[in-house]
């Protein structure tokens, strides 16, 4: 079986999307998804503009909360958790985080987290783990790392789609996506202009 390791941070809407399109896969491919934090707070540190408009730095709130959960709760709690963060509320973004938690089993009191620095050196270090497989600072969210059944990892940025495949469509990208970033030398690929992720 094929193991997926995707970095996200829980606030990015097209990550979101690409989540649920790996949730797709494992459906129709012998693949294990395993869940990791990453923050695009970390990542636009020293930045003299503001690419998610985020000032007041709410945006650290869900990746620290993300974070207690994966630390203290484990692979299966954080996909739940972030599952619920993202079904619970108006559909256009995040929901409530107290809610999110205890839709997924976890205690309400680790929405407190959020507004402390007590899981940002968790927050660092798995960020600075994906971002390390990838190199550079090209990249966002999300990173995933696929070890393959013969043990070769292939490592990519995205993909970043607007819309979730599913069935043979999620299959087809998936092997595509592999034989594309497992090419030796290959860097980049780009398609269309972004469009509104659709998120249910």
């Amino acid at each position: 079986m094929a193991v997926a390791d995707l970095w996200f941070d829980p606030s990015c809407p097209y990550t979101w999307v690409t989540a649920r399109w790996l949730m797709e896969v494992r459906k129709v491919r012998p693949v294990e998804v395993r869940w990791h934090v990453m923050s695009l707070s970390v990542l636009n540190e020293g930045r003299d503009d503001d690419p998610e408009g985020d000032p007041e730095g709410y945006l650290w709130i869900p990746v620290r909360i993300c974070a207690a959960v994966q630390r203290d709760h484990g692979q299966q709690a954080l996909e739940r958790f972030y599952t619920a963060l993202w079904t619970t509320g108006t559909g256009d973004w995040i929901g409530d985080l107290r809610t999110a938690l205890a839709t997924a089993g976890l205690p309400v009191e680790l929405a407190e987290l959020g507004q402390t620095t007590d899981c940002d050196q968790f927050v660092r270090a798995s960020h600075a783990e994906g971002m390390a497989l990838i190199g550079g600072d090209h990249v966002g969210t999300p990173i995933v790392a696929v070890t393959r059944e013969d043990g070769e990892r292939v490592v990519f940025f995205g993909p970043v789609v607007s819309r979730v495949p599913t069935g043979e469509q999620a299959a087809r990208l998936w092997d595509g996506t592999l034989l594309v970033a497992g090419t030796p030398g290959f860097h980049e690929l780009k398609g269309r202009p972004h469009e509104d992720p659709h998120l249910t």
